[in-house]
């Protein structure tokens, strides 16, 4: 068997693992108002902090609507995000997803991918006995800028390494400093200022090359 170059990989979810961005999802009613607040934070042009609770205050994604999000993660799982995930846990490889989404709808999703809930962090919601939205965890590290780095640190000790980290916002970038190297993919949404500072760039549809980026490719 191949050894794989990395030993762990990270993946973000929204337009990485899936192609959608999932709090666009939940947006009815004010769709276009929370994409522009999800693409301005994702470039970099404005703190994940300015916009992360005040999106959730005008969404108030109750119970049902989170349940109806996690299908729509597997329904758009990035062409072969199932197969990249299996082939790399059949090489030992570590997989664990980062994401400043929604932990309630990205946990199905995972299972999906054949990751248990401890390979996952993201961000609790919380809800009234009669599944109204009640907030949010506000003191997860995911819901303001530089979170994931922070993250990745806390896990580095228990992880085994390399480790390459896949994402395709300026979140992700951020954690670079914690992580051996970091690929932006660009097969979703191409974001200039996450792709030009990447140690390297997919910008294939697939997530197929993330396994030649793990088990084949000459890092030189």
């Amino acid at each position: 068997m191949t050894t794989p170059r990395f030993r762990t990989v990270i993946f973000d979810c929204d337009s990485t693992l899936s192609a959608i961005e999932g709090i666009d999802e939940l947006a009815v009613g004010c769709r276009r108002e929370i994409a522009a607040l999800t693409e301005a934070a994702m470039r970099g042009e404005v703190p994940l902090e300015q916009v992360y609770g005040a999106r959730l205050a005008l969404i108030r994604p109750d119970r049902a609507s989170v349940d109806a999000l996690a299908g729509r993660y597997i329904a758009a799982a990035v062409e072969g995000a199932r197969e990249t995930v299996g082939a790399l846990r059949e090489h030992g490889v570590e997989v664990r997803i980062l994401s400043g989404g929604l932990r309630q709808a990205i946990l199905p999703f995972a299972a999906w991918l054949g990751l248990a809930e401890s390979d996952v962090a993201a961000v609790d919601l919380y809800f009234h006995d009669d599944g109204g939205y009640a907030g949010y965890d506000e003191s997860s590290p995911l819901g303001r800028s530089g979170g994931k780095r922070l993250v990745v640190e806390s896990w580095r000790p228990g992880l085994p390494g390399p480790v390459l980290l896949v994402g395709d916002g300026v979140t992700d970038l951020e954690a670079r400093p914690a992580v051996d190297r970091f690929v932006a993919y660009a097969g979703v949404t191409d974001r200039p200022a996450v792709t030009s500072a990447a140690d390297a760039v997919i910008r294939n549809a697939s997530l197929l090359p993330v396994l030649r980026e793990v088990l084949h490719a000459d890092r030189g």
